[in-house]
């Protein structure tokens, strides 16, 4: 069965007849106009019912993907009576107020899918980010199943966006926008995403043509919101590549309530799988923490609270490289001394007071603090051989190298230190009237940056000593050279930079009708004013306005569809990363990069097997000026910091996501970009992120006459992107691209309960939740490379590209459960 399983999930399609109730969860807590918990309030729907505990929280399992209408009856309260759509599977919170002497609202209709479709913006289900199998499972892990979004290298959590880069992307929590840090260079050395995918209630994410009311980047927006707890609840995931566990619950007077998580991964498993054999130390970890106090029923005060530390410690010996083709087979071989000691420490903290002052206006003031102390230590000897393999099968001698084509030395020294602290302090509206609704914000923020950066990099072929790229070459081994030795590359930079920014936006939308056709409007403008000063910088001051508008159209036909329009200015300015040029020294007059968004988009929703599918396609395009162009090596972005060059980027995004298999969601996805710049008018050649083609599938699973027996299926196709050049080379000339990339993650988990599947008695009886799996990444063993090793023969003046590739087929355990 499990064979048979395997194989048909491998060709992205299946047909399951026999299934199980669709079914959705309702859950929240009820209080009264004193904001006092209720007990004992019956809550109903038909012969299904529950009542609220002493917290006054409530949970009802209800039939999904279609109207439901529950009734709210207390003797001493006014009956409340709603109707709810929602999709199968989803969690919904509902928090009514009982009151005893105003009469209710006789009927609330909630459609929850509805609300974010308008704005473009896809709304992925938590249970599926904790589920699904991935080197770095999370929300980044599920964020590269859509169309338009794209990551080359599963060990790093960043991720590029309809043709963008990784600095390109906004990422808030809980209304808090937060960071990652600078001096990341690989994906090995992230560890752990902000998001803790246990803390997560609700997830959305646009790619573009986003609302005023976000941030000014250029490419997307990830929107996460974590739990407010109603009871308590421990989670905890345990597996070889590191563990969490997460505690939440609400007082007895459910003023108060917290939730605390703490992570641990350790890559060992995914590194020491690689072709390098290494001394690998690292230590990645976090905890975080959300608690709300209600001081009163208008006035709510959070905290978001996070502290990590990564330490990542590296020890290279030796590795053995083997490229080329079957007639000429090559192999590189290196032996290393010396080690990289990286540590990344970050705090962050953040207030939330939210006023209700009516039903109409909501008014929150924010202030957060991010600190980063990041250091980047290494000093790295490599001794390499480069010749050809022994490729005579029955020879004793079979894949050695047997001649030597090149041999040489690469010694690498950084000491990099950065330590950086970012103020904010927010002030937001949100203010209704009728079907209007008008949303506001000023936001002041400092940056105060302080950065020294040291890295040099010695090269010696056949003995000698390769001289800087920017130099002439000398004719050595055939002519002496006399001249003083000089490093291949020699990077020193201190910089102390303060960058003082100002942010408004106000934005209006309207819920309305043209005839019989709903329609939904949003027009809004930010504006940012940012000045950068520090010591040796000439003081610089810049302001820009960012104009944007969305137009949604429901027609009323017999075809469920929704079409919908975005565009607007968008402007980046620049971020202390996107200031400091390829020598380190920091440009404060570089501008803020411009682009302008056309999204066209269409969603139709439709029955297929009597089960509810959604097919969602945009058209896009972008036109970039005052572009600060970059090189990227593996994850590590250099910026040019000159605003030397125009861009544009177009392409069309689809996906078909459903219930492919009853009672479980999937979905299939498809990009095509396309992605040119044009540096200093020399003409139009690919960006780093040009992802041609992107094919994408997340698909679940069971065994029909074991259905505690899941599985879960992620695979992406990724064509090759321009790179795997040397970082300081001219993207004129190198303009090969990296192999496509192709991988395919397995999860195939044991449920032995969940929310249907309880015990009354016996060991299992403490468990909401208890499930056992293993994992299988890269199924197929598939070679993937991110980034080359250039190796230098003085003798032919050339330069040969070994791929670096990442992480083989490997192997995990997975333990989940919940009480």
């Amino acid at each position: 069965m499990r064979t048979k399983l395997l194989l048909t999930t491998s060709i992205f399609f299946i047909i399951i007849t026999v299934g199980f109730a669709q079914t959705a969860t309702i859950k929240g807590v009820i209080l009264d106009e004193n904001n006092l918990p209720v007990e004992k309030v019956s809550i109903k729907h038909n012969t299904n019912g529950t009542e609220t505990n002493a917290n006054g929280f409530y949970t009802l399992t209800i039939p999904a993907n279609q109207d439901v209408s529950i009734g709210f009856t207390h003797l001493s309260y006014k009956t409340i009576q709603t109707t709810f759509n929602l999709k199968n599977g989803e969690n919904f919170e509902f928090n009514p107020i009982m009151n005893s002497s105003i009469e209710q609202i006789a009927t609330v209709v909630i459609n929850s899918g509805q609300r974010k479709e308008v704005q473009g913006i896809v709304t992925l289900n938590p249970e599926a980010i904790r589920k699904i199998p991935g080197a770095n499972a999370g929300v980044e892990n599920l964020l590269l199943t859509l169309p338009g979004v794209s990551n080359n290298n599963e060990l790093s959590t960043q991720y590029s966006v309809r043709g963008g880069n990784y600095d390109e992307n906004l990422v808030y929590v809980n209304d808090i926008e937060v960071y990652r840090p600078f001096l990341i260079r690989s994906g090995q050395q992230e560890g752990l995403s902000f998001v803790n995918t246990n803390m997560v209630k609700n997830v959305d994410f646009s790619a573009g043509g986003f609302q005023a009311k976000y941030g000014d980047k250029l490419s997307s927006v990830l929107d996460i919101t974590y739990k407010t707890p109603f009871q308590f609840e421990a989670n905890a995931d345990v597996s070889l590549l590191g563990a969490s566990v997460s505690i939440e619950n609400m007082s007895k007077d459910s003023k108060f309530s917290a939730i605390v998580g703490a992570r641990y991964r350790d890559n060992s498993l995914l590194v020491n799988a690689k072709e390098t054999e290494t001394n690998f130390k690292p230590a990645f970890g976090d905890i975080q923490g959300y608690f709300t106090y209600k001081f009163s029923n208008k006035f709510h005060l959070s905290f978001l609270g996070n502290a990590s530390l990564n330490k990542y410690n590296y020890e290279p010996k030796t590795r053995q490289t083997n490229f080329g083709t079957l007639t000429d087979p090559m192999a590189l071989l290196v032996y290393y001394d010396g080690q990289e000691k990286d540590q990344y420490q970050t705090l962050f903290g953040a207030f939330k007071g939210t006023y209700f002052a009516n039903d109409d206006l909501t008014l929150h003031l924010i202030a957060s603090m991010y600190n980063t102390q990041e250091q980047e230590h290494f000093d790295i000897l490599a001794q390499y051989r480069l010749g050809e393999v022994n490729a005579n099968i029955g020879d004793e001698n079979l894949g050695e190298v047997e001649y030597s084509e090149g041999i040489g030395g690469q010694l690498t020294h950084g000491r990099n230190d950065l330590d950086a602290l970012i103020t904010n302090i927010e002030h937001k509206g949100n203010f209704k009237i009728e079907e209007n609704r008008i949303e506001w914000s000023l936001k002041y923020t400092n940056e105060d940056i302080r950065d020294r950066l040291v890295e040099w990099e010695v090269i010696d072929s056949a003995g000698f000593s390769v001289r800087p790229i920017t130099k002439p070459a000398n004719e050595q081994p055939y002519e002496p050279y006399t001249g003083p030795l000089e490093p291949y590359t020699n990077v020193r930079a201190t910089n102390h930079t303060q960058i003082n920014r100002i942010q408004a936006y106000a934005q209006w939308s309207k819920r309305s009708e043209i005839g019989s056709n709903e329609v939904w409007y949003n027009a809004g403008i930010r504006m940012q004013n940012w000045t950068v000063s520090g010591e040796g910088i000439s003081t610089n001051n810049q302001t820009v306005f960012s104009p944007r508008a969305q137009f949604t159209i429901k027609p009323n036909w017999e075809k469920d569809m929704l079409f919908r329009v975005a565009t607007g200015l968008y402007y980046q300015p620049p971020f202390y990363r996107e200031l400091r040029d390829k020598n380190g020294i920091i440009q404060p007059d570089v501008k803020a990069q411009k682009s302008i968004h056309l999204v066209l988009g269409n969603d139709y929703s439709f029955k297929m097997w009597d089960r509810p599918f959604k097919l969602t396609s945009e058209v896009y395009y972008k036109k970039l000026t005052d572009v600060n162009p970059y090189t990227l090596e593996n994850v590590r972005i250099r910026y040019r910091a000159n605003n030397s060059a125009e861009a544009y980027a177009y392409g069309l995004d689809m996906r078909l996501n459903g219930e492919f298999v009853p009672g479980t969601e999937s979905w299939f996805s498809f990009g095509y970009l396309k992605t040119e710049e044009n540096i200093d008018n020399r003409g139009y050649i690919p960006r780093p992120t040009d992802q041609r083609l992107k094919f994408a599938a997340l698909f679940q699973d069971y065994v029909p006459n074991v259905p505690s027996l899941k599985m879960y299926l992620n695979l992406v196709y990724n064509t090759g992107v321009p790179g795997g050049s040397p970082s300081y080379a001219d993207p004129y000339v190198y303009q090969s691209r990296l192999p496509d990339y192709k991988r395919a993650d397995l999860g195939v988990q044991y449920v032995v309960t969940d929310r249907n599947k309880q015990f009354d008695k016996g060991w299992r009886k403490p468990f909401k939740e208890l499930s056992f799996g293993i994992e299988i990444f890269n199924i197929f063993d598939v070679q993937n490379s991110i980034t080359n090793t250039w190796v230098r023969d003085v003798r032919n003046k050339r330069q040969i590209a070994i791929p670096n590739y990442l992480t083989p087929r490997v192997f995990n355990v997975r333990t989940t459960m919940k009480f």
